[in-house]
């Protein structure tokens, strides 16, 4: 079993990185392989609605040229659960998350739901508050393309500023802790 982690914040080693470790380190002790792909250096542009990706049924996006999420694609597609954790910015996810997941959620659609009935969580850093609205852009994403989504204690939030403080937050930190344990028993009952 394969989870991938997407890390929409710019920050490669910020409290979202923290945040998802929490959750990979629970999955590595029950035997899943993970891997946290940083979205930042892939530079993703907005979604060109260019139907190509409908035409060409490769599960890759041809309208944007200029960036390399084709790179992600094949993780994204290729694992068994996907977690996408985001700071929040505005009371929402990052433009790395937002262009990550409307391209992604394209190629899908457009190539036949390969997503489908895959498990999907969302995990997000957030300083004080909006950090529901985050939530649910990525939760959203997971159920327009029929994913299933485990729940944990809490929402899935780490509260804190600076580097390192979400792993003070000790309610956020169980509940990361909880997440990946579902997570790693979901994996197992679908298997």
């Amino acid at each position: 079993m394969k989870v991938v982690a997407f890390n929409g914040s710019p920050h490669k080693n910020g409290n979202t990185f923290d945040c998802l470790k929490i959750v990979c380190d629970e999955l590595q002790k029950e035997g899943v392989v993970t891997e946290i792909v940083q979205l930042a250096p892939l530079k993703l542009q907005p979604c060109a609605v260019c139907g190509r990706c409908a035409k060409e049924l490769d599960r890759e996006c041809h309208g944007v040229k200029d960036d390399h999420l084709n790179e992600a694609l094949p993780k994204l597609f290729g694992a068994d659960a996907v977690i996408i954790g985001s700071p929040t910015w505005y009371s929402n996810v990052t433009g790395h998350v937002k262009n990550f997941i409307d391209r992604c959620g394209t190629v899908n659609r457009a190539n036949g739901g390969p997503l489908t009935r895959k498990v999907g969580a969302a995990v997000v850093a957030v300083r004080r508050a909006g950090g529901i609205p985050t939530f649910d852009a990525i939760n959203h994403f997971f159920h327009i393309n029929g994913m299933i989504v485990p729940g944990s204690t809490y929402w899935n939030l780490g509260v804190g500023r600076l580097p390192g403080e979400c792993l003070e937050d000790e309610e956020g930190v169980q509940t990361f802790v909880n997440l990946g344990q579902n997570v790693a028993w979901l994996l197992k009952k679908l298997a």
